[in-house]
């Protein structure tokens, strides 16, 4: 794990702040545990982890001016200077709009500002700490800072309503540490903090302006050959140069690479076949750039760029997309390597990893992922967020209605109809979508805190149902239906508390909503899946997530997004302008075979050990769930009955996280005396808001 910390106190000196840590609440003097100081009185920052050298960029304008970036940042120093000189009158957004994907600080005197990402895959969080305000870009060195106890409202949260930003509000699973929501900044002034947003937010009250489809098309062209070039400009990396332990008798340099774990020098890129993967692929491999070679190390002409297909020999379905990988990477810039995995490496065989920051539904399957990734390059693309950027919300169909644009809806609703095969459907979504355009945000919110209360939970199946469920400003989790009383009435007072709360509402039409609180749910658990199947020397890259790239893909045209099969069309646009049109046949085409496949069968194969986990589980102590109810939703799902996996895997996730946080001895911080760490009395519930369920 890589994050940054800091600190901004009350007054000038107050905190006795430098290179040898802070003074906190009992006069002790504390530091982050393997850290760098980038800057020190009175607001230090700190960079924490194996960091790379050209990840940490500080420019200075004078001793009371400076800014940092950490990550990969397309800026130059003149860029970032003056970033700096604009940041210093209050303009923020510029800050966010260089190609790549960083976090930017700013000191300006005692202004501190920290910018956070628009999908929440680079979070900032902060915490009241010793008359100030401490923050860092992870949650857990801040439990840590303030010994927090577990928040079991946000956890109930979690399980009852992840999608819904009014249940999870500012909350983080720790107790006193507060997330900075997605497109906002952290405004520090001498200790005194504010949360301010720097992107303009469509209103409600007026239609949204036409966008011309091309040009939306070209813009996201743009801002994806930018993010990949930035990467490809970056300065290469030998994973775990200088600690080769030497010649081995029958082992060449690659095996002993492997041996120790280590990905292979140079850029590579996921190529599963899909459209997202094997468009940041090709773009990889075709742009100028040498994508293979590493500094120093290569011959100067450039080497291929090593695309990695992972091939479920477990799990069938997925031939045709095989196939075009294979296709794609018959061209002469890629080096194609095939991962093969059987039972080994299904969701929930392997569930032994590392404490991740946050809990997220993707430590189920972080093994298999990291069997993957491990043939991987020491930089390696990813297509994660594709979807979640590109693809239309099914609640986007009421923004067409809000804007009267009724003409757009026929393809969606007919494709669905076809995909039903009932005529009803074109009727249902209607109304469904009319009902959603009329329906106010706070009766929406207080719709869910009513089903949550009531346990109503029944959603019809299908596309279509899946659809007509999601036409709605909220909707339970799939793991709601198995929580306790207690936790589900936690998270309706939550809820209505929401609905009630000034000014809260959500200040744009209900499908953007709903995108970006999906976009943000994704961007969580895609941060936890990097840690959990963490490469060590690898850096994963995902464009898709950068704020450039989220910004263009939320300028197309609802009208084009809504359509089937707009995500494959607008990356073949993408890729037809970059010059590249030798796609194979089929390209794009909509896979047949999902994770849920896997899922079932990694179910039913880890069964037992799924229900030994459940025997007496954390979930139960702190009151979220009752075992037994838990146990044979297990064993249910693994003999086939129609339960919704992905809050099985919620469940499961959540159990494993509390148990690796509670098992963890070590902290974030070191000083005289000795801290203790997050969560230090355990399992503590409220009685009387959450009971046991034993």
């Amino acid at each position: 794990m890589r994050w940054l910390v800091g600190w901004s106190s009350t007054a000038a000196g107050a905190a006795g702040i430098g290179s040898a840590g802070a003074v906190g609440d009992d006069g002790e003097t504390v530091h982050p545990i393997g850290s760098q100081l980038l800057w020190g009185d009175p607001d230090p920052l700190w960079a924490v982890g194996d960091w790379r050298p050209d990840e940490v960029r500080v420019v200075k304008a004078d001793a009371q001016n400076r800014i940092a970036v950490l990550g990969t940042c397309g800026a130059s120093d003149e860029e970032l200077r003056l970033g700096l000189f604009s940041a210093r009158g209050g303009a923020l957004r510029h800050l966010t709009a260089w190609p790549g994907s960083y976090t930017a600080v700013v000191q300006a005197g005692r202004r501190v500002t920290v910018c956070g990402d628009l999908a929440g895959a680079r979070p900032v969080f902060h915490t009241p700490w010793a008359g100030g305000t401490a923050y860092a870009t992870a949650a857990l060195p801040l439990a840590d800072l303030i010994e927090a106890n577990l928040d079991f409202g946000h956890l109930a949260a979690l399980l009852a309503a992840p999608d819904v930003p009014a249940a999870l509000y500012d909350s983080t699973p720790y107790d006193g540490v507060r997330r900075v929501p997605p497109g906002h900044a952290l405004i520090l002034r001498a200790g005194a903090r504010e949360v301010a947003g720097y992107e303009p937010v469509a209103s409600l009250a007026v239609a949204a302006p036409s966008a011309d489809p091309d040009s939306a098309v070209d813009a996201v062209r743009d801002a994806l050959v930018d993010a990949v070039r930035a990467r490809l400009s970056a300065p290469r990396h030998v994973p775990g140069a200088g600690i080769d332990p030497g010649p081995v008798p029958g082992m060449g340099p690659a095996e002993r690479r492997a041996a120790r774990g280590t990905p292979v020098p140079g850029i590579g890129a996921d190529l599963s076949g899909g459209p997202a993967s094997g468009t940041l692929a090709l773009l990889a491999a075709g742009l100028p750039g040498m994508p293979g070679t590493v500094l120093g190390h290569g011959t100067g002409a450039g080497e291929r760029l090593l695309a990695v297909t992972f091939n479920d020999l477990a799990v069938g379905g997925r031939e045709a997309e095989l196939e075009r990988a294979g296709a794609l990477a018959a061209s002469p810039r890629l080096h194609h390597v095939v991962v093969t995995g059987g039972e080994e490496v299904l969701p929930y065989a392997d569930l032994d990893g590392p404490l991740t920051d946050e809990p997220g539904p993707s430590l189920i399957s972080a093994a298999r992922h990291r069997a993957r990734l491990a043939a991987g390059s020491a930089d390696h693309f990813t297509g994660h967020g594709a979807r979640q950027v590109l693809d239309a919300h099914p609640a986007r169909l009421a923004d067409l209605l809000m804007d009267r644009k009724r003409r757009h809806l026929v393809r969606p609703v007919a494709a669905l109809a076809k995909a039903d095969g009932s005529v009803m459907v074109p009727a249902r979504v209607y109304s469904a979508a009319r009902r959603l355009a009329r329906t106010p945000y706070r009766a929406g919110v207080e719709a869910l805190a009513e089903r949550l209360l009531r346990r109503r939970f029944d959603e019809p199946g299908g596309a279509v149902g899946a659809s007509l469920a999601a036409l709605t400003w909220g909707r339970p989790g799939p793991a709601a239906r198995w929580l306790t009383g207690e936790a589900l009435a936690e998270v309706s007072v939550l809820l209505q508390g929401a609905a009630h709360r000034s000014g809260l509402g959500p200040g744009q039409r209900p499908g953007d909503y709903r995108a970006r609180a999906a976009l943000a749910r994704y961007a969580a658990d895609i941060r936890v899946l990097e840690q959990a199947a963490e490469v060590r020397f690898q850096r994963l890259h995902a464009p898709y997530l950068d704020n450039q790239v989220v910004r263009a893909c939320r300028a197309l045209p609802e009208s084009l997004r809504v359509q089937p099969g707009a995500r494959a069309d607008i990356l073949r646009t993408v890729l037809e302008g970059a010059g590249i049109t030798d796609l194979p046949p089929g390209w794009g085409a909509p896979s047949h075979a999902s994770s849920a496949a896997a899922a079932r069968t990694g179910l039913r194969v880890a069964a037992d050990s799924l229900v030994s986990l459940f025997a007496t589980p954390l979930l139960a102590e702190a009151g979220l769930v009752e075992a037994r109810v838990v146990r044979k939703a297990l064993r249910g799902a693994a003999a086939g009955e129609p339960l919704p996996l992905d809050g099985l895997a919620d469940l499961v996730s959540l159990e494993l996280w509390l148990r690796r946080l509670l098992s963890r001895r070590g902290t974030c911080w070191t000083g005289t005396p000795a801290r203790a760490r997050a969560v230090p009395a355990g399992i503590t519930p409220r009685r009387g808001a959450l009971a046991s369920g034993g």
